[in-house]
């Protein structure tokens, strides 16, 4: 189970901190460090010497120009919030992250982002909503502020006790042809299907970018939530394939006979 977990970490700034979530990481027993649009330096003495023996970590990490990129084929993807948003979203403590680990790790293709944002400003509005879930550590009011290794370590610690209280320390997974391990869509499916609703509503005169009015952010809330599975996936893109051919040829005009 924790093989399939990925701490993603956006925009870092200090190579210090990135070298503190490795030592987190392997503290706890995960692996897959994957960072996005770094500011600074990856290696460096700082983040060798704060990895404290967990610097392959450093060496093996991942690098990506964007989010999308670094969680396109997991299945789940929870973004860690220290503040509300105008548009609330699905809410989660980092025990009930941990909770949910074994049933979200029932299929064979699984795979779990949790993305860190910036220390000074955390994630942005427009990643929080490519989050199917955001996880909240539930600080000291006067006092909440909390280094990114802390958290790292907060959520991993919660994700291992949960691995610890697996049978034989992991989960039973179920076969790829049980049909209650149906293959969820990953994350790079969902943008395609997103990016294919939107110029759906577009053609259909439903969605008009110039004012929004949150609807694509409601209806990512919406589909996020439901978790679809790439079959249902595939089925609510062939309605939308089906509505904008009949959009189509609504704006076609009936062809004149002689």
């Amino acid at each position: 189970m924790l093989e399939r977990i990925r701490i993603v970490l956006i925009g870092t700034s200090h190579p210090g901190n990135i070298g503190g979530v490795a030592r987190a990481m392997h503290n706890m027993g995960l692996a897959d460090l994957a960072l996005v649009a770094p500011r600074c330096e990856v290696i460096t003495q700082d983040s060798i010497s704060r990895a404290s023996g967990a610097d392959h970590l450093l060496h093996r990490s991942a690098s990506h120009p964007t989010l999308e990129a670094a969680v396109n084929d997991c299945t789940l993807v929870v973004g860690a919030s220290a503040r509300s948003r105008t548009l609330p979203w699905p809410m989660i403590s980092p025990r009930e992250l941990g909770q949910r680990l074994p049933e979200e790790c029932r299929a064979p293709q699984a795979r779990i982002a949790l993305v860190f944002g910036r220390e000074d400003s955390g994630l942005t509005n427009a990643e929080l909503q490519r989050c199917h879930a955001h996880v909240h550590i539930p600080t000291n009011a006067d006092f909440s502020s909390l280094n990114l290794a802390a958290a790292v370590q907060v959520l991993a610690y919660e994700c291992r006790m949960t691995w610890l209280d697996q049978p034989e320390n992991a989960p039973q997974q179920q076969k790829a042809d049980d049909p209650a391990a149906q293959t969820l869509a990953t994350h790079a499916e969902l943008e395609h299907f997103f990016a294919h609703l939107e110029r759906t509503l577009i053609a259909i005169e439903f969605h008009d970018p110039a004012q929004p009015r949150q609807l694509m952010a409601r209806l990512r809330r919406l589909y996020l939530r439901a978790r679809p599975e790439r079959m249902e996936l595939n089925i609510l893109r062939g309605i939308l394939s089906a509505t904008e051919k009949t959009a189509k040829s609504a704006e076609t005009p009936p062809s004149e006979h002689p």
